[in-house]
């Protein structure tokens, strides 16, 4: 019943080769290989939107800046014109006004024309005021508008003056102030609001101007920004397809990779149960002609003894029989799982199987360090013997050398295995085929490697030998 449960759990591993912790290790570390273009979206992403935001608070910049020219200075040089327009209108009715005044023959007393020229002093008094609050702040305007201001007080000083002296009667003298300085103010008056008027409608044109200029610009950027944030897009839509591209490709070669672990593992399994039935095999015909022999020996001299026939030689011969047998069974558990492992540790069973190994093959194997002796599990150490074991069959089948050496040292948590021949070597490109078709034993060395977390290279050339180096955490070792 034992054989067969253990025939069952290997053909159960063969259907699932990958299973447990050692699936989910191996497959996170060759998914830790590939790498996430998150970051990178991210990053691509968050690029395009600041871009964005950028682009939104420089146009809100640009019409905030609009809306506060067109009120600063279109409407202001709007509201301007309109003033001067009603200052040059006021100066012209006075020129009117004065005109009248000074006829020789007028149907109104000089008296009657002062609340005419009160209303029309009021209305300029109110629209130089309102000039001087609209009108573009310039070195000339702000000059001119304090000479306007200048002026109309003069004027009204002067009318003043006259007025004064139509109270005393003095009609000559009133009119000849107002034909001789009124008119004349009033004609200066009237150049100062046209020289306004001028300047006036050259800030309207440098505000149309600027204002287009500023449309232009506002037109060119919006176009610079369009063209980086499509740059952007392209550059994001080429990398994420890039990137999609390198990650189904790792992850096809991913699978691949599985794919062939797993074939690999499934023909190993396979293997080991034919291993297993030749075991069987093998300790069957022990059994049957050895012990078998032995016992039939036994019988037979039990019962010369019995009719008291058997000599000394039969004796001796059954002892001979007996001793061999014993010692080949000695030898065959030895090699099966070898006792000193259990009792002596790693560096004991090595230079013992060295020993044996050289004995039976003639091939001169040297051991140089060894495992330091930190506590290392029987079930841990053992795989690290059966790579030893593998690799010196393998120098005793195919390379052909005379002697071989197996290097132990310990270094940065490591505990490095080497076994190096001077043989006829082979290709390294050809090592995974003769793995997987020929004796399964480079697979075997490899997957006890990846059993204690560790790495198994080789390293050949045709003519000029064979390395194979086992490279082994010692923390995981003395942790498991």
């Amino acid at each position: 019943m034992a054989p067969e449960r253990g025939e069952e759990d290997v053909r159960k591993k063969a259907e699932n080769p990958l299973s447990g912790a050692e699936k989910g290790s191996s497959a996170r570390d060759y998914l830790a290989e590939i790498p996430s273009p998150s970051f990178r979206l991210w990053a691509g992403l968050c690029v395009i939107l600041s871009v964005f935001i950028i682009f939104a608070f420089y146009s809100i910049h640009q019409i905030q800046w609009l809306e506060d020219f067109q009120i600063n200075v279109v409407q202001r040089n709007f509201k301007a014109s309109v003033e001067l327009l009603r200052l040059e209108n006021d100066a012209n009715s006075l020129g009117i006004t004065l005109r009248d005044m000074t006829r020789p023959k007028t149907e109104y007393p000089l008296r009657y024309w002062q609340p005419v020229l009160g209303r029309l002093h009021e209305d300029m008094a109110n629209a130089v005021g309102l000039e001087g609050r609209y009108a573009v702040e310039t070195r000339a305007t702000s000059s001119q508008i304090k000479e306007l201001q200048g002026e109309v007080a003069g004027f009204w000083r002067t009318a003043d003056r006259a007025f004064a002296a139509i109270d005393r009667s003095s009609i000559a003298s009133a009119r000849n102030l107002i034909q001789t300085t009124l008119e004349t103010q009033d004609a200066v008056i009237t150049g100062t609001v046209a020289s306004l008027i001028r300047l006036n409608e050259q800030a309207q044109v440098d505000a149309a101007r600027q204002i287009r200029g500023v449309y232009g610009n506002f037109e060119r950027n919006n176009l610079l920004l369009l063209g980086v944030l499509l740059l952007l897009a392209v550059a994001t839509g080429l990398y994420t397809l890039q990137a999609n591209r390198t990650t189904f490709e790792r992850l096809r070669h991913l699978a691949g990779t599985l794919q062939a672990q797993s074939e690999e593992l499934r023909k190993l399994s396979w293997k080991l149960i034919d291993v297993q039935e030749a075991t069987l095999r093998q300790v069957a015909h022990d059994l049957h002609d050895e012990f078998g022999q032995i016992l039939t020996a036994v019988g037979i001299l039990l019962s010369r003894a019995g009719q008291k026939t058997a000599s000394k030689e039969d004796i001796q011969y059954v002892k001979d029989i007996v001793e061999e047998t014993l010692q080949n069974v000695r030898d065959r558990s030895q090699m099966f799982r070898p006792a000193i492992l259990d009792d002596f540790g790693l560096n004991k069973t090595l230079e013992w199987f060295v020993e044996q190994f050289s004995r039976q093959t003639g091939i001169q194997v040297h051991i140089e360090g060894q495992v330091e002796d930190a506590p290392m599990p029987a079930e841990e150490a053992v795989h690290i013997y059966r790579i030893v074991q593998e690799a010196l069959s393998n120098v005793a089948r195919h390379s052909g050398a005379e002697q071989a050496v197996v290097r132990l040292k310990g270094e940065r948590g490591e505990l490095s295995v080497e076994i190096c021949d001077e043989g006829r070597g082979f290709a390294p490109e050809s090592e995974r085929n003769q793995a997987v078709g020929e004796g399964f034993g480079l697979l075997g060395m490899r997957e006890r490697a990846r059993r204690l977390d560790g790495t198994l290279s080789i390293r050949s050339a045709p003519g000029k030998g064979t390395v194979v180096s086992a490279r082994v955490p010692v923390r995981q070792l003395q942790q498991t």
